[in-house]
C-alpha cells in the first residue's frame, strides 16, 4: 500500500495535469483568435483614414469653425472611457490600463475637475464601482469580439453628454496593439475633436472641392461617424491586445504546470523508492530472523 505522502503527491500531479489541460486549451484558443483580431484592426484603419481625409477637405472649405464637436470650452467635467476586459486569466492586461486611468483620475481630482466614467468590461466596472467612483455607463460582453454596434452605443452616450454640456471633454484609455508580444496602455483625447492640420507642402497641393450639400451639413454628419470609427478601432486594438496577453499568460501557466509536474514526479519516485527500500529491508530482516530461529 502506498504511503500517505506518495498518495498526496500523486493526487497533486493529477490536479496539476488537469489544470495544465485547461491552460493549454485556453492558450490555443487565444492563439487562434489573435490573427482574426489583428486582421480586424488592420481592416478598420483605412476607413478612419479616409474619414480624416474628408474632414480635412471639408474643414479647408471653411466648414466646422464653430461646430459643437470642435468646441473648445472650459473643462469642468471629464469623461473617461476605460476599455478593460470582461474575463480574467490575461496576466496584468486589465490592471495596467486600470492603473493608468486611476492615475489620471487622481490628477484630475487634484486639478479640481469632476470625472465621469464609462467602463468597458467587467474588470473596470468592478474595480471602480468597488472604490466608489461614479460610473455613468458600463458596457459588458464587448471586449472579446467587439462589433460596430458596440462602438456606436458608446459613441452615442458620450456624444449626448458632450453636446448637452454634462461633460466638457472625453479621454479614452485602452491597450494599443503593436505586436503579439508588445501591447502598450494608451490614453488619447477623443472630444472635443482636434481638427487635423496639414503640412505646408500638403496645403500647396491641396485640391479645391465643391460640396453638395453644404460643407457644414457634411461635417455635421461626418464627425459623429468619425467618433464611432475611432471608438471601434480602440475596441478592436484592445481585443487583439487582450487575446495576446491571455495567450502569454496561459503559456506561462502551462510551462509552470509542466515544471511542477516534473518536480512532483521526482518526489513521487523518491517516495516510491523509499517504500521499496523499506519493504526490501523488512523482508531481508525477516528472513535473517527466521534463519537465526532455525539454528
Amino acid at each position: 500500500m502506498a504511503s500517505a505522502q506518495l498518495r498526496d503527491t500523486r493526487r497533486r500531479i493529477r490536479s496539476v495535469e488537469a489544470i495544465k489541460k485547461i491552460t493549454r486549451a485556453m492558450e490555443l484558443i487565444a492563439t487562434s483568435r489573435i490573427p482574426k483580431a489583428q486582421a480586424r484592426v488592420n481592416a478598420s484603419k483605412p476607413y478612419t483614414a479616409k474619414l480624416i481625409e474628408v474632414i480635412e477637405n471639408v474643414g479647408a472649405a471653411g466648414a466646422g469653425a464653430s461646430h459643437r464637436l470642435l468646441e473648445q470650452r472650459e473643462i469642468r467635467t471629464v469623461g473617461l472611457i476605460i476599455v478593460s476586459a470582461d474575463r480574467g486569466l490575461a496576466g496584468s492586461y486589465a490592471s495596467n490600463i486600470i492603473r493608468l486611468a486611476e492615475n489620471r483620475i487622481r490628477q484630475l481630482d487634484r486639478e479640481g475637475k469632476d470625472v465621469t466614467l464609462y467602463a468597458v468590461g467587467k474588470k473596470a466596472q468592478a474595480y471602480f464601482r468597488y472604490r466608489g467612483y461614479r460610473i455613468e455607463s458600463a458596457y459588458l460582453g464587448v471586449t472579446d469580439t467587439p462589433g460596430y454596434g458596440d462602438a456606436r452605443a458608446i459613441a452615442n452616450s458620450v456624444l449626448a453628454a458632450f453636446v448637452t454640456g454634462h461633460i466638457d471633454s472625453v479621454e479614452v484609455f485602452f491597450t494599443r496593439y503593436q505586436s503579439a508580444m508588445n501591447q502598450i496602455p494608451t490614453r488619447i483625447d477623443l472630444l472635443p475633436i482636434t481638427p487635423p492640420e496639414k503640412e505646408d507642402a500638403e496645403r500647396a497641393h491641396q485640391v479645391s472641392y465643391e460640396f453638395e450639400p453644404s460643407p457644414e451639413e457634411i461635417l455635421d454628419r461626418l464627425l459623429p461617424r468619425y467618433i464611432e470609427a475611432t471608438i471601434f478601432n480602440v475596441l478592436l486594438e484592445a481585443s487583439a491586445s487582450e487575446h495576446s496577453a491571455r495567450r502569454r499568460a496561459m503559456k506561462a501557466a502551462t510551462d509552470n504546470a509542466e515544471d511542477l509536474i516534473r518536480v512532483l514526479s521526482v518526489q513521487a519516485n523518491r517516495a516510491r523508492q523509499a517504500e521499496i527500500t523499506t519493504a526490501i529491508s523488512e523482508i531481508v530482516g525477516g528472513a535473517e530472523a527466521l534463519a537465526e530461529g532455525k539454528r
